[in-house]
C-alpha cells in the first residue's frame, strides 16, 4: 500500500464493502482487489470458494466460504436406522469410507455393551490402515499435480488399484464399502484374500520409492512447498487441526496411540509397528513429507494384522443382531484417527432404532478454517501450494 492510506466504503459493491485507498510515490491511487476464487467444479477437490483481498500479488485476506456441498448428512442420520445410517456415514469423506463406518459402529456396540469377535477387530484395523493408504496415495498423487508435475499421480494410481482391488474384493465396492455392521463385518474375508493382500502390500512397499524419488529432494517441489504456508501449533490447537497437518507442525498426537480403539493398543507400543510420524516445521514441504511417511507406517501395520488374522482359527466375524436394532436410553462420543484427522460422532439414543441425535465431528471442516490465518501474507502464486497441502476433502467440511 502506499504512504498515506485512507479507507473509503465501495459503495458500488454489493456488500457495501470497505476498500484500503492508497496514494502511491508516482501519485497513482491503489486499491485493494477482491478475487474469488471458486467455487470449482467438483472434478476438482470439491466446491470451495476462497474470497481474497490482494494488496498487489500479496495475499491480505482470506475467508473460506463452504456449504457448497452441504447435504444434511446429520439431519439424515436421524430419520435412518442404525443399519442405514452406515450408508450416509461413509460418504462425506469419500476417501476414507471405511474409516468414516467406524465411529458409527463403535458408538453403538460401546452403548450395546457389545463384544465384537477377535477376528472381526483384527480385520477391521487391517481394512482401516489400507484406506489409510488409499487416501494418502491420493494426496500424494494429486498435490504435486497441482505444483504442476504430472508424473507422480500415475505412480500413486498404479498403486492405488493394488489395494483397491484387494479391498473391492473383500467389501464388493470401490469407494463406499458399506462393509461395517453393527457387531463386526457384513460377512467373511474371500478364501485366499489375505495371501493377495500381502502380496499386494508387498508391491506397493516395493514401489514408494518411485514416488518418493519424484517428491523428496526435488528442488522444484522444495522451492514451491519449503516455507510456504507455515502453521504454528498454537494455531494447531486454536483451530483444533488435527491429522497429519497437525504432526507436520510438531503437534505429537495421534488417537490410535493416545486413545486407543479396534487392535491399536497392541499396534502402537514399544517396538510394534504404530509410531507417530511428525514434522516441526509446519510448512507445505512438512505436510507432504508427513503424508509419505505415513504410509510406510500403515503398510507396516497392515503386515502385522495380515499376520495375525492368518494365525487365528477360523470363527464368526460378526454378532447375530435383532431383527429390529435399539440402541439403549443415553450418549456416547467416539473419536477415531482418520486419514485426514480426528472424526467423532456423539450418539446421543432416546431407545429408539433410530438416534435422537448425531453429530459428526469431521476433520477436514477444521482443516480449511484455518486458511484464514495462514493464507494471509503468501503470494498469490502460492495460494495452490498451501491449498493443497491442507489435505481436505469439501464433503468432509459440508457434511
Amino acid at each position: 500500500m502506499g504512504q498515506t492510506d485512507t479507507v473509503i466504503t465501495d459503495d458500488a459493491a454489493p456488500t457495501g464493502r470497505t476498500l484500503d485507498v492508497g496514494v502511491g510515490a508516482g501519485g497513482l491511487a491503489t486499491a485493494d482487489m477482491v478475487l474469488n476464487i471458486g467455487p470449482q467444479h467438483p472434478a476438482t477437490h470439491g466446491v470451495l470458494r476462497l474470497r481474497i483481498v490482494l494488496d498487489g500479488e500479496r495475499i491480505v485476506s482470506a475467508d473460506p466460504i463452504i456449504g457448497y456441498m452441504h447435504r444434511g448428512a446429520e439431519k439424515l442420520f436421524e430419520v435412518r436406522d442404525y443399519r442405514q445410517i452406515i450408508v450416509l456415514a461413509n460418504r462425506h469423506d469419500w476417501l476414507s469410507a471405511f474409516a468414516n463406518e467406524l465411529g458409527v459402529v463403535l458408538a453403538v456396540e460401546h452403548m450395546l455393551g457389545m463384544e465384537i469377535p477377535e477376528r472381526a477387530t483384527w480385520a477391521r484395523t487391517l481394512l482401516a490402515e489400507l484406506n489409510r493408504v488409499l487416501n494418502h496415495l491420493m494426496f500424494l498423487g494429486s498435490y504435486p499435480l497441482e505444483l504442476g508435475a504430472i508424473t507422480p499421480i500415475f505412480y500413486a494410481f498404479r498403486e492405488r488399484e493394488e489395494i483397491q482391488a484387494v479391498l473391492e474384493e473383500a467389501s464388493g465396492g470401490r469407494m463406499h464399502y458399506m462393509f461395517n455392521r453393527v457387531g463386526g463385518l457384513y460377512q467373511d474375508l474371500p478364501a485366499g484374500w489375505l495371501g493377495r493382500t500381502r502380496e499386494a502390500v508387498a508391491a506397493v512397499r516395493r514401489r514408494m520409492p518411485d514416488i518418493e524419488s519424484l517428491l523428496v529432494g526435488n528442488p522444484i517441489v522444495a522451492a514451491r512447498t519449503e516455507g510456504i504456508g507455515t502453521l504454528s501449533a498454537e494455531l494447531i490447537h486454536a483451530y483444533g487441526v488435527s491429522g497429519p497437518i497437525a504432526r507436520a507442525s510438531g503437534v505429537d498426537v495421534d488417537l490410535r496411540r493416545d486413545a486407543p480403539y479396534l487392535a491399536y493398543g497392541e499396534l502402537f507400543v514399544p517396538g510394534g509397528p504404530g509410531r507417530v510420524v511428525t514434522r516441526t516445521a509446519g510448512d507445505a514441504l512438512a505436510r507432504l513429507e508427513v503424508l509419505l511417511e505415513q504410509v510406510q507406517v500403515s503398510l507396516d501395520i497392515a503386515e502385522v494384522c495380515i499376520e495375525r488374522l492368518g494365525s487365528m482359527p477360523q470363527g464368526p466375524i460378526n454378532q447375530r443382531l435383532p431383527k429390529v436394532l435399539k440402541v439403549p436410553e443415553g450418549e456416547h462420543y467416539v473419536g477415531t484417527e482418520n486419514p485426514l484427522g480426528f472424526n467423532g460422532y456423539f450418539l446421543v439414543s432416546r431407545g429408539e432404532k433410530t438416534p435422537w441425535r448425531l453429530k459428526l465431528r469431521s476433520a477436514s471442516f477444521s482443516n480449511v478454517q484455518v486458511l484464514s490465518e495462514i493464507l494471509p501474507g503468501c503470494l498469490v502464486a502460492d495460494m495452490v501450494a498451501v491449498l493443497g497441502s491442507m489435505f481436505f476433502v469439501v464433503g468432509d467440511v459440508d457434511k
